[in-house]
């Protein structure tokens, strides 16, 4: 396709969707069939405009009553080079977009496609809030367009039994959509239209027939959450955990608030949509609620609760313990394992991952980048074996053969070490030179798969030598002043939440801390980098204490960052996921963040 912009009348090749021919539309308000919709995909550079990341494509669809009536599609020279990640993803090079109009040009002629229909997008934040950028940054109005969320809709109809998530990809193949996905934005958008069309027939079975009722069919409440208001009484206005339980006392669902009556009440109102939620509510016969001194500690306690009582209706954090960690193995000739537990045992920890196949992935790209021996077991000082294939093909250094020396093979082993604890630049550099050469041959399946090890390996990492400068401190004493000005303090040991408290009015600082610090949990040190709490809940308390106003009472330790460490690399995998929905391995898979785009 090329960069000029195309904008067509419908083709008789698009058939007209099932959709379309449904009948009924007798409600007060717009009927669906009679709305224009625009049907828009963006492609970019990244996952930011406000970072900096530019429009690559514009492609768009015009549909009425299942009908389409006209399609729009340009690239777009965001007059810098696109890089290799994004190629990798789109197909969209440097090249193709040299003659291509720029964004100046484009926009306007999308906004004159686009008049008087309703936007639609899949995660329409993301797609939106581009057009929107780069509209104030040309001084242009932006018009009152009305914007309908497809990822938001589908998460209110499609069920786990339909598909395991509700990606743009997932959702083509229930739909059954004549275009699938693949990163370029008229296909995108082609496939938003079947997707679009297919969730109007379901929604259609709900009572849903009309623009007003699109849009308010998140606000549905039904009369059984109605009837069970009375379980937020009694409730106070406090921060901390609250518990939903059954007529047998049985945990169902635990969450966490600033407001715990506003909150739990919430449930009962029209601000409560997820279908889950409903079917837990029917069941709930009481509330139970944890008080908490911070909206940290709430925090800490929800992750604790869940773990321990594993509620049925929570999706997330009900298994801490499932995690993997890549460790350098401590023997006469060191081996990368994957392995569950840490021990104390010197060796070199890397983790945690929150699935196996990111743990391996991270594997994978130390064997690509190290000689280091893939064989199982341990060897002898002085091994005779013969050597493997690796060998042969320069991948190992054989000591299973005496073909390196012991002092050579433990530089290889130093090497690896520094890149897992100190700098991850050597991984890094040779991964994405081999994806760049990859891409420049046009072979993107296997510089996909690279990007994939690359963004395993490097969040992996930034995330170890996160937590592991946190919980090599013995205790750290932090206070933040909240914004009823009084402040909030807390005692971290060893990676762990010790003690929250709030320094009540007119009280003596120094005296409160000590006192609190005196009351804290005794936390013992432990191997590895989550020794004393969940990966979760380390991860919890460092975006606490690295929030802007945190001050540090005291540290008894080291709280810093390697100057090489793999932090400064993250940007890669932001451009190379397109999203940061996955720099937790302990997210929700199926959330979809509404300042992030969802792979397809």
């Amino acid at each position: 396709m090329d960069s000029s912009t195309v904008a067509t009348p419908s083709s008789p090749s698009r058939p007209r969707s099932r959709w379309a021919e449904q009948s009924g539309f007798d409600e007060l308000g717009r009927p669906l069939r009679d709305v224009t919709f625009c049907v828009v995909d963006l492609e970019t550079t990244g996952a930011s405009a406000a970072q900096g990341s530019k429009i690559t494509e514009i492609g768009a669809v015009k549909v009425r009553g299942g009908e389409v009536l006209g399609e729009f599609q340009t690239l777009v020279n965001p007059h810098e080079e696109i890089p290799a990640f994004i190629t990798v993803l789109t197909g969209i090079t440097t090249a193709m977009v040299a003659r291509a109009p720029s964004i100046e040009e484009a926009l306007p002629s999308f906004l004159e496609f686009a008049q008087g229909c309703v936007l639609v997008a899949h995660n329409a934040p993301f797609d939106v809030g581009f057009l929107q950028h780069f509209a104030r940054e040309q001084a242009r109005p932006w018009p009152a367009f009305e914007v309908v969320d497809t990822a938001r809709l589908a998460r209110r109809v499609i069920t786990r039994d339909d598909a395991p998530n509700c990606k743009l990809s997932s959702l083509a193949r229930v739909f059954g959509a004549t275009t699938t996905p693949d990163h370029r934005a008229l296909h995108d958008a082609r496939a938003t239209v079947d997707v679009l069309h297919g969730l109007f027939g379901r929604l259609g079975g709900l009572g849903v027939q009309t623009l007003e009722e699109l849009q308010e069919f998140s606000s549905r409440v039904t009369p059984a959450q109605r009837r069970k208001r009375h379980l937020a009484e009694g409730l106070p206005h406090a921060p901390g955990v609250y518990l939903f339980v059954d007529d047998a006392d049985r945990v169902l669902y635990v969450g966490t608030s600033r407001d715990l009556r506003t909150r739990v009440r919430s449930y009962f109102t029209s601000s409560e949509t997820r279908s889950r939620m409903g079917e837990m509510i029917g069941i709930a016969e009481r509330v139970r609620a944890v008080e908490c001194a911070t909206t940290l500690e709430a925090r800490v306690r929800e992750l604790r609760l869940i773990a321990e009582h594993k509620p049925r209706y929570n999706r997330r954090s009900r298994f801490p313990e499932r995690t993997h960690f890549v460790k350098l193995t401590q023997e006469p000739w060191p081996r990368l394992s994957l392995v569950t537990k840490v021990l104390d045992d010197d060796a070199v920890y890397l983790g945690p991952f929150g699935s196996r196949k990111a743990a391996e992935r991270c594997v994978e790209v130390l064997h690509e980048t190290f000689p280091l021996r893939q064989c199982t077991g341990r060897l002898p000082r002085s091994p005779s074996r013969s050597a493997c294939v690796l060998a042969e093909l320069g991948r190992c250094l054989a000591p299973c053969d005496g073909s390196a020396s012991e002092l050579e093979y433990a530089a290889v082993v130093a090497r690896v070490e520094r890149a897992l604890v100190a700098d991850a630049a050597a991984v890094v550099d040779h991964v994405t030179t081999r994806m760049e050469t990859y891409a420049a041959q046009e072979r993107y399946e296997e510089a996909g798969v690279h990007r994939d090890r690359l963004a395993a390996f490097v969040r992996g990492v930034s995330r170890s030598q996160r937590l592991r400068s946190l919980t090599g401190c013995t205790e750290l004493v932090a206070a933040l002043r909240e914004q009823s000005g009084r402040w909030a303090v807390h005692v971290v040991r060893h990676g762990r939440l010790a003690a929250a408290g709030v320094i009540p009015a007119g009280h003596d600082a120094h005296a409160y801390v000590a006192s609190l610090r005196a009351a804290a949990e005794t936390v013992r040190p432990a191997p590895g980098p989550v020794p004393a709490a969940s990966a979760e809940e380390s991860e919890a308390v460092l975006t606490w204490l690295e929030q802007p106003g945190v001050r540090l009472v005291d540290v008894d330790g080291e709280w810093a960052l390697p100057v090489a460490g793999a932090a400064r690399h993250l940007w890669l995998t932001d451009v190379g996921a397109r999203a940061r929905e996955a720099a937790s391995p302990f997210a929700d898979r199926r959330g979809l963040a509404p300042e992030a785009r969802p792979a397809r």
